[in-house]
C-alpha cells in the first residue's frame, strides 16, 4: 500500500506494528515512543501521528486531536486534515471547516481529499452553493481522482441541478472520450433537461463522438433533434446540425436511418405553409444536401426528388454535385409509392391551408376529387352547342324527364339506391329535400354555374354500364365557354359531343372542339348525331350520318359517332347506346389517367389560389370603401335621428307646457275672483267672532270644487288631445325611420336594419294622465287665518265686538276686507300644490321621448361600430398582405415544390433525367 493511501485511510500506524500484530497498537506505539525518547535528539512526530490514527480509529477523537496538534514534520498538513476529520466526526462542523480551509499544501491528493471532505461537510450544513463550488473546483484540479466525477454526477442529479450535470457530462465526454459519458448526455437529452441550452453547446462533443461511435452519434443527434422541435431554438439547431453534418465525412453506406427519417420529417414540416421562404432559403438547401448524402435506401427517391424540386424553383441553391447525384439516384432507383395517397395528401394540405387563410371551403374541388378517385365509375361528359337537343337525349337515357328545359348548371347523374340530390358550391354543400326543390334550383339563372348538382337515384342503365353522366349547360361557341363550361372537362373520362343532324359539325362546333383539344388533349371525344327523326327521308338520314362521320374522322380519326332520335323505339335505342358506350369506354391505365387529372387540379388550384389572393385584396379594398361610405351614411343618419329626437322633444314638451300654462293662467284668474266673491257670504247677522273660520273653510271648499270639477276635466281633455298630437309626431318619426331603414337595407341587399320605436311611451302617458286627472284633494289652505296686520285687527275686532248688537261697522269692514284682499299668495300656493304631481310628469317627458328613439339610435350606433370594426380588420389584413405579400405567395410556392417533388418521384427508376 502506498504512503498516500495509508494517510488517506489513516493506517499509517501499521508501519510500526509489523511483527507485533498480536500486541495492541497503543502499547506498541507507546514502547516505540519510549525508545525514541532515549535518543539524543528524539523526534516523536511520526509516532504521535500514528498514535492519533489509532485513537481516531477507536473514536477517541479528543486524544487523537491532542496527538496531531504536536506534529511538526512533513506529515503536518495531513495531521491538520486529520484534526479536521476528528472535529467532523465529533459533530463540531464549524471547527472542522475552519481547519480544512486553513490547510495549505501543494500535494494534489491531500487537496483533493480536503475538498471531498469539505464537499460532504457543506452538504451536511446545507451550504449547497459552497458544495457545488468545491466539487467543481476539485474536478478542474484533479478530474481523474477515483470516483470524484461520479460523486459530482450523483450530487447534481439528486439535486436536479441539470445545468451542472450536463456541463460535467459534456466536459468529461470530450476529455475522456468515454462512451459512458456520451450515453449520460443522451439520457439527459431524452429527459428533456437540455432544451434551454443553445444547440452549439453540443457541437464539439458530437464531433468527438462521430470519430468514436457513429451509431451512438446518430442516436444523440436524433435525441437532440427531437428535443429542440418545439423550442424557439429549433431553427438554430437545424443550422447547427446542418453545418456539422456538412463538415463530417458522411456516407450512405453507414445507414443513417434515424437521421434520414428526421430529415424527411423536418423537410416536409418546413414546407407545409407555416413558414416564409425567406426564413427557409438559407436552411433547406443544406438540409436537403445532407439528406441526399446520408439518406437510407428506403428514402433515396424522396430525398433526391426533394432536392431536385427545390433546386428547380430556387436555381443554384443546391450544389451541382448534389443535384447530379440526386438525378443519378432518382434515375436508377425504383420505389414503391402509393401515388394516389401522396397526391391526395398534398391536395388536402393545400385545401387545409386555403381554409385556414380564409380562401374558401373549396367544396366543388373536394367533390371533383372524390369523383376522380371513384375508379369503378366511368364519367361521360355530355356537351354541345345550345339547341342541339342535349337535354332531350339525357332525359331519354335516364328514362324520365329530369330536365324540362336546358340546364344552366353542371349536373352529374349517378345510380344510387335512393333519391339523393345535392347542390355543391365552393362555400357549402346542401342536400335538397325533393325533386321539386331540384327543379326550382335549376330554374335559377343567377350564378347558376357556381353550383354543381349531384343527382343520384336508382337507374339500371347507369348501373349496368358503371356510368355517370355529366350534363353541362349548352355551349355558346365563344371564348367564354372555356371559363364557364369547359373547366369541367378534366372531371370526365370521355366527352360525348352532341350534334344537330340538321346542321352537323359547323365551324362554331369545330372552334369549340379546338378549345376542348387545347384544354384536355388526352380526353377522347366522341359524337352523338341527334334529332335524326327530323330527317324525313331515311336514305337522306343515312347519307347525313355517313357524311358527318367522314368529316369528323377526317378531323378526329379515332372519334366514333352514334345516331340518336327521341322518336326511335326506346329499349332498342338504349341497347344500341349501351354497345356504343362499351366501345368508347377505355379503362386501360384509368388510375394513371385519374392521377394525371388530380395533378392537373392541384396545379390549377395553386394558380387559382394565387389569383384569389389578388381577388381577396380587391375585395378587402372594396369592403373598406363600402364600409367607409356606410359609416358616413350612418353618421348622417344618427345626426338626423338625434335632430328628430330634439325636434320632437321640443315640440311635444312645448305643446304640453302650453296646456299647463293655459290651465295655470285660468287658475290664477279664477281663484282670486272666487275668493273675493265670498264677501257675499258675510251678513250683518254673521257671528263675527267665528266668521273668519267659516269663511276660510268655505273658500277651501270652493277651491276644491273648482279644481276637481272644472279644472281637472278640462285638463284631462286637453292632455288626451296632446297625446293624440304626440302620437302623430311619433308616427311621423316612425315613417321617417322606416324610410331610412329601407334605404340602408337596399344598400345591404337584405333586410338587416329595422328601426323600431318604443310606442309604449304613449301608453305610459295615458296611464299617468288618467291617474293624475282622476281626482285631486287639496290640503286646506290658510287663507283668512294668517297673521297679517289687517287680518289680526279684524279677528280681534270680531272677538271684541261680537256681543255688540250694532254690527254695521264691523260688517262693512269685513265685507270690504274680503272683497278687496289680494289673494295672489294663496293662488300661487294652490297652483303649486295642484301642479306638483304634474311637474314630475313634465320633467320625465324628455327622458320618455329619448326612450322612444333609444333602439333606433342604439342600432344605428351598433351598425356604425360594426362597420368601423370591419374597416379596421380589413385595413389590418390589407396592411399585412401588402407588408408581407409572402403570407400568401410563399406557402403556395412551397406547395408547388411538393407537387414538383411528387412528379419527380413518379419517374423514379425509369431512367428519365427530367420531367415537365
Amino acid at each position: 500500500m502506498t504512503l498516500e493511501k495509508q494517510l488517506i485511510q489513516k493506517t499509517y500506524y501499521e508501519m510500526f506494528i509489523n511483527e507485533h500484530e498480536n500486541i495492541h497498537p497503543i502499547r506498541v506505539l507507546g514502547e516505540a515512543s519510549q525508545e525514541e525518547l532515549k535518543k539524543d535528539m528524539p523526534d516523536l512526530s511520526f509516532i504521535r501521528f500514528a498514535q492519533g490514527e489509532v485513537y481516531f480509529q477507536n473514536k477517541d477523537y479528543e486524544t487523537a486531536i491532542f496527538k496531531w496538534e504536536n506534529i511538526t514534520n512533513e506529515l503536518e498538513p495531513w495531521a491538520k486534515k486529520n484534526i479536521a476529520d476528528a472535529y467532523y466526526e465529533s459533530g463540531l462542523l464549524s471547527n472542522a471547516e475552519d481547519f480544512y480551509l486553513a490547510i495549505e499544501t501543494d500535494q494534489l491528493t491531500l487537496n483533493t481529499e480536503v475538498n471531498l471532505q469539505l464537499f460532504s461537510l457543506y452538504i451536511e450544513r446545507g451550504k449547497l452553493d459552497a458544495a457545488v463550488a468545491v466539487i467543481k473546483s476539485t474536478i478542474v484540479s484533479n478530474p481523474d481522482y477515483p470516483n470524484v466525477t461520479q460523486i459530482a454526477r450523483c450530487f447534481f442529479e439528486d439535486r436536479q441541478d441539470w445545468s451542472n450535470a450536463i456541463e460535467l457530462a459534456v466536459n468529461e465526454a470530450k476529455r475522456t472520450g468515454s462512451l459512458e459519458w456520451f450515453e449520460t448526455i443522451n439520457t439527459y437529452v431524452e429527459k428533456g433537461v437540455t432544451k434551454k441550452l443553445h444547440p452549439n453547446y453540443f457541437s464539439q462533443a458530437l464531433i468527438e463522438l462521430f470519430s468514436l461511435d457513429r451509431q451512438l452519434f446518430e442516436r444523440l443527434c436524433c435525441s437532440l433533434w427531437n428535443s429542440y422541435k418545439q423550442e424557439e431554438s429549433y431553427f438554430a439547431w437545424l443550422r447547427e446540425i446542418n453545418h456539422l453534418l456538412l463538415n463530417l465525412d458522411i456516407s450512405r453506406n453507414d445507414y443513417w436511418h434515424g437521421l434520414s427519417s428526421l430529415h424527411k420529417e423536418t423537410y416536409f414540416g418546413l414546407i407545409d405553409g407555416r413558414f416564409f421562404i425567406k426564413k427557409l432559403q438559407d436552411l433547406i438547401p443544406d438540409l436537403l444536401t445532407n439528406w441526399v448524402r446520408l439518406t437510407d435506401p428506403a428514402q433515396t427517391v424522396v430525398a433526391s426528388a426533394a432536392a431536385l424540386s427545390w433546386n428547380e424553383l430556387f436555381p443554384a441553391s443546391i450544389s451541382m454535385s448534389i443535384v447530379s447525384e440526386a438525378e443519378d439516384l432518382i434515375s436508377h432507383t425504383e420505389t414503391e409509392m402509393d401515388e394516389l395517397e401522396e397526391c391526395l395528401s398534398l391536395f388536402e394540405a393545400i385545401l387545409k391551408w386555403a381554409q385556414a387563410h380564409d380562401m374558401g371551403e373549396n367544396n366543388r374541388l373536394k367533390w371533383i376529387v372524390q369523383q376522380l378517385i371513384d375508379f369503378e365509375t366511368h364519367h361521360l361528359l355530355i356537351t354541345g352547342l345550345s339547341g342541339s337537343g342535349k337535354s332531350t337525349f339525357v332525359n331519354a337515357i335516364l328514362g324520365e324527364e329530369v330536365q324540362d328545359s336546358p340546364t344552366s348548371s353542371v349536373i352529374m347523374f349517378k345510380d344510387f339506391e335512393e333519391l339523393t340530390i345535392t347542390e355543391i358550391t365552393d362555400y357549402e354543400t346542401v342536400t335538397l329535400p325533393d325533386f321539386s326543390q331540384f327543379q326550382a334550383r335549376l330554374d335559377r339563372r343567377r350564378n347558376a354555374l357556381e353550383s354543381i348538382f349531384e343527382f343520384k337515384r336508382p337507374n339500371p342503365f347507369l348501373y349496368e354500364n358503371s356510368l355517370a353522366l355529366i350534363d353541362t349547360p349548352g355551349l355558346k361557341g365563344s371564348q367564354q365557354d372555356r371559363y364557364e363550361v369547359l373547366q369541367h372537362l378534366h372531371t370526365a373520362d370521355t366527352v360525348l359531343f352532341v350534334l344537330d343532324a340538321n346542321a352537323p359539325f359547323t365551324d362554331k362546333e369545330r372552334a369549340v372542339l379546338s378549345q376542348i383539344q387545347e384544354l384536355a388533349p388526352a380526353i377522347p371525344v366522341h359524337f352523338l348525331l341527334n334529332k335524326m327523326d327530323t330527317i324525313v327521308n331515311e336514305q337522306e338520314a343515312i347519307q347525313i350520318f355517313d357524311e358527318t362521320k367522314a368529316v369528323i374522322n377526317g378531323y378526329m380519326p379515332d372519334a366514333k359517332v352514334f345516331a340518336f332520335s327521341s322518336q326511335y323505339e326506346s329499349s332498342q335505342q338504349l341497347s344500341d347506346f349501351k354497345a356504343f358506350v362499351q366501345s368508347i369506354k377505355n379503362t386501360r391505365n384509368l388510375e394513371d389517367k385519374r392521377l394525371a387529372k388530380l395533378l392537373f387540379f392541384i396545379r390549377t388550384t395553386i394558380t387559382n389560389l394565387l389569383q384569389k389572393r389578388i381577388s381577396v385584396e380587391n375585395q378587402l379594398i372594396e369592403s373598406v370603401r363600402w364600409n367607409e361610405e356606410l359609416v358616413m351614411k350612418l353618421t348622417g343618419a344618427l345626426n338626423q335621428v338625434n335632430d328628430a329626437k330634439s325636434q320632437k322633444t321640443t315640440a311635444i314638451t312645448k305643446s304640453y307646457r302650453a296646456i299647463r300654462e293655459a290651465i295655470q293662467n285660468e287658475i290664477s284668474e279664477t281663484v282670486p275672483k272666487m275668493l273675493q266673491e265670498c264677501s257675499e257670504l258675510i251678513t250683518e247677522d254673521s257671528n263675527f267672532s267665528k266668521i273668519h273660520i267659516e269663511l276660510n273653510e268655505e273658500m277651501n271648499r270652493k277651491i276644491q270644487d273648482y279644481l276637481e270639477n272644472s279644472v281637472l276635466p278640462k285638463y284631462f281633455t286637453s292632455l288626451q288631445g296632446w297625446i293624440v298630437n304626440s302620437k302623430e309626431e311619433f308616427e311621423q318619426s316612425r315613417l321617417f325611420l322606416d324610410e331610412m331603414a329601407e334605404g340602408f337595407n337596399t344598400l345591404y341587399g337584405e333586410e338587416r336594419i329595422k328601426l323600431e320605436c318604443d310606442f309604449k311611451v304613449l301608453g305610459d302617458w295615458r296611464r299617468d294622465t288618467d291617474r293624475m286627472t282622476n281626482g285631486f284633494q287639496l290640503e286646506n289652505v290658510n287663507i283668512l287665518l294668517r297673521n297679517t296686520p289687517s287680518q289680526f285687527l279684524l279677528k280681534s275686532a270680531g272677538k271684541l265686538f261680537g256681543a255688540i248688537q250694532n254690527k254695521a261697522m264691523l260688517f262693512n269692514k269685513y265685507k270690504s276686507f274680503v272683497k278687496n284682499e289680494d289673494y295672489s299668495e294663496v293662488t300661487a300656493l294652490v297652483t303649486e300644490r295642484f301642479f306638483r304631481q304634474f311637474e314630475l310628469f313634465e320633467k320625465s317627458l324628455e327622458r320618455d321621448i329619448t326612450l322612444f328613439f333609444k333602439f333606433p339610435l342604439a342600432l344605428l350606433n351598433q351598425t356604425a361600430e360594426g362597420a368601423r370594426s370591419e374597416i379596421r380588420t380589413n385595413k389590418e389584413m390589407l396592411d399585412k398582405m401588402n407588408t408581407n405579400p409572402e403570407i400568401f405567395r410563399d406557402p403556395l410556392t412551397l406547395f408547388e415544390v411538393r407537387l414538383r417533388q411528387f412528379e419527380w418521384m413518379t419517374v423514379a427508376g425509369k431512367g428519365m433525367q427530367t420531367i415537365y
